[in-house]
């Protein structure tokens, strides 16, 4: 079998996506987002799927043993169902080691965000860091946020105009995205202007929480084939996963080795060899614009990336468009499942019902993610079809 030709997605579904979801539970967000999934899958998912990968955070979710609370809404009832604490890429990476190892020929993935019920996310994000050398009294997180801002940007020659490029381009693309929230026509200067949370990172290069389930349907490649009469399958031609230091005091924060490295893996297996040749797009983490800018560079996209970004090279119809569903600053940050909706939008595109995003005939991504501060850890994907 050709490389990057076992494990397929072969349906894809979400909820509405909003920045806040009033009188609606996760539960309902993640039951409206399977529906839609196993409807495009053409499946029954008790009959037909094997095992249930649900990514989740119980310090997200306000209680204990999240495993517990996830199989009823999805139809995972009585069926094998674990919980990755991690990033729904991560969650995918382990979809692929399921159908890989003969655990099951079928599938689903989940991931989800409730943060409007959330009362501060400053708060859980605190508590990632170590008590004694990286949390600080008085100090909200994002200061190492602003620290590695600084740090990458010394180091690399991009600029704090870069980064507001980047907030301009994601929140003008996001604008065509009837699933985004903070779609904006912005100037460099509104980006700079805005408050300064953490120097040099203001407040607009900032994502913004939003609400949503994502779910998607792998298969292996004989059962890919079956159900292929209603959609092309998406392969997952290559996925790899890294995580650095937890420490702050040893990180390194003037490169992303998270993805760097997952990314020379995940390269390998999808035989890629000049990504900036062999990739039509991609969907990479933008928590922060800086971060798009040093993950552009760490996935070997460009050099540099804000000269790259600046000049309208990432833009939709530029050499590599970088973020065309507007990114997590245009769409909203979605915690655990960011990456999933980064996934999400990929598989749309690469299927030809992006809408007004879409791009011209795209055979191949790379979808990235990070799970956040106080993290280094990340996981690449390359798609294709």
């Amino acid at each position: 079998m050709p490389a990057g030709r076992e494990v397929a997605i072969v349906g894809i579904g979400a909820s509405k996506f909003d920045s806040v979801t009033s009188g609606i539970s996760y539960k309902e967000l993640m039951y409206e987002a399977a529906v839609h999934a196993y409807s495009d899958a053409g499946i029954d998912v008790r009959n037909d799927v094997g095992s249930f990968i649900c990514c989740a955070e119980d310090f997200w979710e306000g209680n204990s043993i999240s495993d517990e609370y996830m199989p009823d809404q999805i139809g995972a009832k009585l069926r094998p169902l674990f919980t990755v604490c991690g990033d729904g890429l991560l969650g995918l990476a382990h979809a692929y080691m399921h159908v890989l190892a003969g655990v099951s020929d079928l599938v689903v993935v989940e991931s989800h965000s409730k943060l409007s019920d959330v009362t501060s996310k400053d708060l859980v994000e605190d508590l990632g860091f170590d008590p004694h050398f990286g949390r600080i009294p008085g100090v909200e997180p994002k200061y190492l946020a602003g620290l590695e801002m600084r740090r990458y940007l010394e180091e690399s020659g991009n600029t704090h105009e870069d980064c507001a490029s980047v907030v301009v381009k994601n929140k003008r693309n996001a604008l065509r995205n009837p699933r985004a929230v903070y779609g904006d026509n912005l100037s460099n200067q509104d980006v700079l202007a805005s408050e300064e949370i953490a120097s040099p990172l203001t407040k607009r290069e900032i994502s913004s929480p939003a609400d949503g389930s994502v779910v998607v349907v792998v298969a292996s490649a004989a059962k890919a084939r079956r159900l292929s009469g209603k959609n092309k399958p998406v392969w997952v031609s290559g996925i790899s996963w890294f995580s650095d230091t937890p420490n702050v005091e040893e990180m390194d924060l003037g490169q992303a080795l998270y993805a760097s490295n997952s990314a020379r893996k995940a390269y390998e297996m999808a035989r890629i060899r000049k990504p900036l040749t062999q990739i039509d797009f991609a969907e990479i983490d933008d928590t922060y614009a800086y971060k798009e800018l040093q993950h552009i560079e760490a996935l070997g996209l460009a050099k540099r990336a804000g000269k790259f970004v600046s000049s309208g090279k990432a833009d939709p119809d530029g050499q590599i468009p970088i973020n065309v569903s507007g990114g997590s600053l245009g769409m909203g940050s979605f915690v655990e499942a960011s990456a999933l909706v980064r996934a999400y939008e990929s598989a749309l595109q690469l299927r030809g019902e992006a809408g007004k995003m879409q791009l011209h005939n795209p055979k191949r991504c790379v979808v990235q993610s990070w799970r956040g501060i106080p993290t280094q850890s990340g996981v690449t994907a390359v798609l294709s079809i």
